[in-house]
């Protein structure tokens, strides 16, 4: 079945040796991270969703088929409305920034495409208007790959596919790109498929995840439900977290602290975060919550959140424990996870269902400088 407003994709077969078998249902919106360790068949899948390697299977975007193995179908790589940006920027060495961006937006006339991205609303968003008459050569790490950004765009394509597109540059530029990923998650409607193998750069952009290793798709779906989710190993990992949207409701502008509605209950952050209405990402990590049967009185951690116990998982013979609650009274908000003690699971008994309060010591907040934590306490 045709499935609109999704992405479907189900691979499967030989490459080198390495056997990749990868089947996923993702929304057509957003961004989608392939996530795992290096050579886990993510940056095959990509290709493959490229048309750049064939395998057996189907592939689907938003209800057009790309590939239907069964019917003897195969879209080309030049027919796909596909924007792919590589790890390493790879412009044209023998054009100007602006001939290389124009080159995608020819390549887009030639497809037969909408125009939807415009040329000048596009190098403002991405900040390269000054960089137009510049060659390749003289542009640094993170301006090359916004023009590269730029040149996928233009093609006005149907998915934008990203191959770890940070992996090549220092942190200092990682952090300056950044940003500009985020205005395209915020500002263009183009679904995008990001792969990476760092948490943070997901936590930071992604709404849905697949979870990838040894060429099988271990998990997929809303990234905070995968990152509390007991049968995966993002739970076990030792900086494991979760990522809340967060609205900003207020501001306290006595204290310096901003008022963030979340699903579930409220969590206050330091610091001015933006005005009443803008949305932001909260970080918060396993280590930074506890949990308390009654509610607290005259303490100084200013988030503590009634929730519902969802699961305990003990990880090996260790003395620690990873405790996952749904917030709000009745347990229907967000899911947050809180690693303790296995003696403070028993003592407080902390079993599946078991009413509690979750005590949130810091939240980070995605911003254009980085996930900054700020004390809650």
């Amino acid at each position: 079945m045709i499935n609109s407003g999704a992405i479907d994709v189900s691979l499967a077969g030989d490459l080198g040796g390495f056997a990749l078998n990868a089947a996923f249902t993702v929304p057509a919106l957003g961004v989608t991270a392939l996530f795992g360790p290096s050579g886990c068949g993510k940056t095959s899948v990509l290709r493959c969703m490229a048309g750049l390697q064939r395998l057996d299977g189907r592939l689907s975007v938003d209800g057009d088929i790309w590939q239907d193995s069964d019917a003897g179908a195969f879209r080309p790589p030049h027919q796909r409305a596909v924007g792919y940006v590589f790890q390493e920027a790879s412009l044209f060495a023998h054009l100007n920034v602006r001939s290389n961006l124009l080159f995608g937006a020819r390549r887009s006339g030639r497809s037969g495409t909408l125009n939807r991205i415009q040329f000048e609303p596009l190098t403002r968003m991405l900040n390269i208007t000054h960089l137009l008459d510049r060659d390749p050569a003289a542009l640094s790490g993170g301006e090359r790959q916004r023009v590269a950004i730029g040149r996928a765009l233009l093609s006005n394509p149907k998915i934008l596919l990203m191959d770890e597109p940070l992996s090549a540059l220092d942190q200092s530029t990682k952090n300056e790109l950044l940003p500009y990923l985020e205005a395209l998650h915020e500002e263009l409607a183009i679904p995008v498929v990001y792969v990476s193998h760092d948490m943070r750069e997901v936590e930071r952009l992604a709404d849905t995840l697949v979870l990838m290793d040894r060429g099988q798709v271990t998990g997929s779906g809303p990234l905070a439900e995968l990152q509390a989710n007991p049968a995966l190993p993002l739970l076990g990992a030792p900086d494991a977290a979760v990522t809340l949207d967060g609205t900003i409701e207020d501001i306290d502008n006595a204290y310096g602290l901003t008022l963030f509605s979340i699903s579930g209950g409220r969590i206050i952050a330091a610091g001015h975060q933006g005005a009443p209405g803008e949305h932001r990402r909260l970080r918060i990590a396993a280590s930074d919550v506890s949990f308390t049967r009654s509610k607290p009185v005259d303490t100084s951690i200013l988030n503590i959140v009634p929730a519902v116990v969802i699961s305990v998982t003990v990880h090996g013979p260790g003395p620690q424990a990873d405790v996952v609650a749904a917030l709000g009274e009745d347990g229907s908000g967000a899911r947050i996870v809180g690693r303790v003690t296995r003696r403070s699971v028993d003592h407080l008994s902390l079993g599946e269902g078991a009413q509690v309060f979750a005590q949130i010591k810091g939240v980070a907040i995605a911003s254009s400088t980085g996930s900054t934590r700020f004390s809650t306490a």
